[in-house]
C-alpha cells in the first residue's frame, strides 16, 4: 500500500487536444480505429480505477502514437510516470517523469499541470527511497509550478514532510506558506489535519514539545476527536503523534490514553509479533550512530511480507539518525502466512520505538575512504574545508559558492575535487545531484591520478546514487560487483576490500535472512583471508566482526566465537562466550505495567544489556518496542531484579556485555490462549 502524498492535486485530468497533438506517422495507411484523445480517455480511467498493469499498457500505447520529441510525447511519459512507481519500478518511473519534462516548453503556461505532476511523481518517488533531500528539490520546484491553490497545497504537505528531517527551518518556512494559503479557501478538515499532523511532527523533532501537544490535540479535533466508533490510519497516525508528544513532555498517563486510542498492542485475536528478521542497526556505521539515539519509525507491511513504506516520525539525534533508522527497517520481513493473519488495519502505518545494538559496533567503511581521500590531498598541498558545525542547510550555499569559484580556476584541478568532496557530503544535497558530482569527482580523481581507495570516496556512492530501485533485492550487490574485477580496484587490498565491506552490507539490509547469509560469509571471506592485509587492518577487522554477526544470528556459536576472537578484540559479548552467565532469578508477572494493563496493551521489547562480574544487570537499554513507549520502561526495569551467576574477572571487567532478549508482554487470558 503506497500513501498518496499528493492528495491535494486537482483530479481534472488535462486533455490532450486532438488539433494540437503530434502523430507518429503511421506504419500503414490504415486509420486507426480510436482517436488519440480516446486513447488518452482510456487510459486516465483505466490509472482511475487502479488497474496499473492495464492503465501502463494504454499509457505505452498512447505514447507510441505520438511523435517523437514532441509536448504530446512528453505529457505521455509524464502521466505514465506514476503507473510506473506504482508498479514497483522507480528507476523507470524517474526516467520517464525526467524525459517528459525535457519534451515540455518552459514558456507554455497551459502545460503547468503536468510539469508539476512531473515534479510530483519524482518527489514521491524520492520520499519513498528515503532521498529526503532530493524529494525537497523536486516538491518545491512542483511548489513553483503549480498553478492553483489546491496544486501548491499538495506539493507543499508532501515538501514538508521531506524537509522537517533535511532543513527544520525550511519546513517551518513552508509551512508559513501554507497557512498564508489555507486562511484564503474553506479546507477540508480531513486536509487541515494532515497539515496540523505535519506541524506536529516538526515540533516533535525540533524540541517544542508544547506546541507538538497542541498541534497533535488540534489534528485529532480535526479529524472529530477520540470517536472509537470510527477510526482510520489517519487518526490512528493522529493519536501516536499526539502520545509521543505527552510522553515527551513528562505525562505518561495521558500518552497511554492517546496511545490506547489508535489501536495499537490491541488486536481482537492474534497477535503483532515481532519480525522473522527484525534487527536495530549496529551503533557506529557510516551514519554514526549513538547509543543514546533513539527514533520512532512508521511503516507498511505488504502482503508478501516485506516493507514497501518506511518513513522517520520522531528521532533524538537529527534528521540523518532518523532517516537511518527507516532505512533499517526497510530490509525487516515477516513471513507471508503470518502477514496474512493481522488485519490489515494493523499493518499500515505501524510505529516501533528503535535505538542502534552495540553487539557488533562496526567501524565506518565510508570514514577510511574520506581519510585516504584528505590524506593524499593533504600530501598535494589542498585542504579539505571541515565539516559545517552548525546546520548542513545553512551550510550548502557557501559549499556552492566554493564550488564555483574553484570551478573558474581549475575546472578540473585539485581544489576542485576537494570542493566537490565537501558539497557531496552534505545530506541535503539531492540523490541525483550527488550523483552527477561523485561522476565528476571521479573523473577528476581519475586525471589526477589518484589512489584506488581515493577514488572509491567518489565511485562507491557514486553507482549506488544513480539507482533509484537500490532498495530491491539483489540490485545493490549487482551495482557494485562489477566493480571487483575492475583492475584500478582489483589490484589494490584496500579498494577492493571495501567494495566487498559495502556489498555486504548493502546486502543485508535489503535481502531476507534466508537468501543472503551464506553469499554474505563467502565475500567476507575473501576480505578476512586476504593475505595482502595486515592481521589488524580495520577492514580485515571489520569484515570478521560482520562474519561473527551472522554466525551468532544462526545459532552458530562456536564458529562466532572463534570468528571474533580471530579479530584480536576482546570477546566479552555475551552472545558468543564459551559460557555465558545463567540467569539464576527473575521477576514474575508484576513485571507487566500496571498501566499497560488498564488500557489493555499487549505488546513486546527487544532488550540489550551487559551483566557485570557480580551478577548484576547494567546499562540495560530497549533497542526494540511495539507500541513505541509503552514497554520499553517495564522491558529494562524487568532486568533490575534480575540476577545472573558470577563471573571471574581478573581485570574486574564485565562477565559479559551486549546481550540480547525479548520480552513479550500479553495480558492473562492471550497468555493463557498462548499457553
Amino acid at each position: 500500500m503506497r500513501i498518496d502524498r499528493a492528495g491535494l492535486i486537482g483530479a481534472g485530468m488535462m486533455a490532450i487536444a486532438v488539433a494540437t497533438v503530434q502523430v507518429a506517422a503511421p506504419v500503414t495507411a490504415q486509420t486507426p480505429a480510436t482517436t488519440v484523445q480516446q486513447d488518452f480517455d482510456a487510459a486516465a480511467a483505466l490509472d482511475a480505477k487502479g488497474d496499473k498493469p492495464a492503465a501502463l499498457a494504454a499509457w505505452e500505447k498512447l505514447e507510441a502514437r505520438t511523435k517523437p520529441g514532441s509536448r504530446s510525447r512528453g505529457i505521455a511519459l509524464i502521466r505514465k510516470a506514476p503507473t510506473l512507481f506504482a508498479l514497483n519500478r522507480a528507476d523507470e518511473s524517474v526516467k520517464a517523469a525526467r524525459a517528459g519534462l525535457a519534451l515540455l516548453p518552459v514558456d507554455d503556461a497551459s502545460l503547468a499541470e503536468d510539469r508539476t505532476r512531473a515534479f510530483l511523481i519524482l518527489g514521491q518517488v524520492a520520499t519513498d527511497t528515503l532521498d529526503y533531500a532530493g524529494a525537497v528539490t523536486a516538491l518545491q520546484q512542483a511548489e513553483a509550478s503549480a498553478v492553483g491553490t489546491a496544486d501548491k497545497l499538495g506539493a507543499m504537505l508532501s515538501l514538508v514532510t521531506a524537509q522537517i528531517f533535511i532543513d527544520p527551518n525550511a519546513a517551518a518556512a513552508t509551512l508559513a506558506r501554507s497557512d498564508a494559503l489555507i486562511g484564503t479557501l474553506k479546507l477540508d478538515k480531513n486536509v487541515a489535519a494532515r497539515f496540523a499532523r505535519e506541524r506536529t511532527i516538526l515540533k516533535l523533532n525540533t524540541g517544542d514539545i508544547a506546541g507538538a501537544r497542541a498541534s497533535a490535540l488540534r489534528a485529532i479535533t480535526l479529524l472529530g476527536g477520540l470517536d472509537t466508533n470510527k477510526i482510520d490510519i489517519m487518526d490512528a497516525s493522529a493519536r501516536s503523534d499526539a502520545a509521543i508528544a505527552f510522553l515527551l513532555s513528562g505525562n505518561a498517563d495521558e500518552a497511554r490514553r492517546y496511545m490506547a486510542f489508535t489501536g495499537a498492542g490491541r488486536m481482537m485475536k492474534g497477535s503483532f509479533d515481532p519480525a522473522a528478521e527484525m534487527r536495530s542497526p549496529d551503533c557506529g556505521g557510516d551514519a554514526g550512530l549513538e547509543p543514546q539515539d533513539v527514533a520512532v519509525v512508521e511503516f507498511n507491511i505488504a502482503s508478501d511480507g516485506t516493507i514497501d513504506h518506511a518513513s522517520p516520525i520522531y528521532a533524538a539525534g537529527g534528521g540523518q539518525v532518523a532517516l537511518e533508522f527507516a532505512r533499517a527497517v526497510k530490509g525487516w520481513s515477516w513471513p507471508a502466512e503470518q502477514v496474512q493473519a493481522i488485519p490489515a488495519f494493523y499493518r499500515y502505518h505501524v510505529r516501533v520505538e528503535m535505538r542502534c545494538s552495540t553487539a557488533f559496533e562496526r567501524p565506518s567503511i565510508g570514514d577510511g575512504l574520506d581519510g585516504a581521500l584528505e590524506q593524499w590531498l593533504a600530501s598535494k598541498g589542498v585542504t579539505v574545508a571541515p565539516e559545517p558545525a552548525g546546520s548542513q542547510a545553512a551550510a550548502l550555499a557557501g559549499q556552492r559558492a566554493e564550488l564555483a569559484t574553484a570551478t573558474a580556476q581549475a575546472p578540473n584541478g585539485l581544489r576542485t575535487l576537494a570542493a566537490i568532496y565537501r558539497l557531496t557530503s552534505n545530506p541535503t544535497v539531492a540523490r541525483e545531484e550527488r550523483a552527477g558530482l561523485y561522476a565528476r569527482g571521479l573523473a577528476i580523481a581519475a586525471a589526477n591520478d589518484a589512489p584506488p581507495s581515493a577514488r572509491l570516496t567518489f565511485d562507491l556512492p557514486g553507482r549506488v546514487d544513480a539507482v533509484t530501485d537500490i532498495w530491491r533485492p539483489g540490485i545493490y550487490e549487482r551495482t557494485l560487483m562489477p566493480m571487483v574485477s575492475e583492475p584500478v580496484y582489483a589490484n589494490d587490498p584496500q579498494a577492493r576490500a571495501a567494495i566487498r565491506l559495502m556489498m555486504v552490507d548493502g546486502a543485508v539490509a535489503r535481502t531476507r535472512k534466508s537468501q543472503k547469509n551464506d553469499a554474505a560469509i563467502l565475500t567476507l571471506r575473501q576480505v578476512a583471508d586476504d593475505k595482502a592485509l595486515k592481521p589488524n587492518d580495520p577492514l580485515r577487522v571489520g569484515a570478521l566482526i560482520r562474519i561473527a554477526s551472522i554466525e551468532e544470528r544462526n545459532g552458530q556459536i562456536d564458529a562466532a566465537r572463534a570468528t571474533f576472537a580471530s579479530s584480536g578484540l576482546t570477546a566479552n559479548q555475551c552472545a558468543i562466550m564459551d559460557a555465558p552467565p545463567k540467569m539464576v532469578s527473575k521477576p514474575g508477572s508484576e513485571a507487566f505495567p500496571m498501566e499497560a494493563m488498564r488500557w489493555g496493551f499487549e505488546g513486546w521489547t527487544q532488550v540489550q544489556f551487559d551483566i557485570g562480574a557480580d551478577g548484576n544487570v547494567i546499562n540495560q537499554r530497549a533497542l526494540l518496542s511495539y507500541p513505541p513507549f509503552i514497554f520499553s520502561e517495564a522491558g529494562t526495569n524487568f532486568f533490575n531484579k534480575a540476577k545472573y551467576a558470577k563471573t571471574y574477572r581478573p581485570d574486574g571487567g564485565l562477565g559479559c556485555g551486549a546481550t540480547t532478549t525479548r520480552i513479550k508482554f500479553l495480558l492473562p487470558e492471550s497468555a493463557h490462549r498462548a499457553s
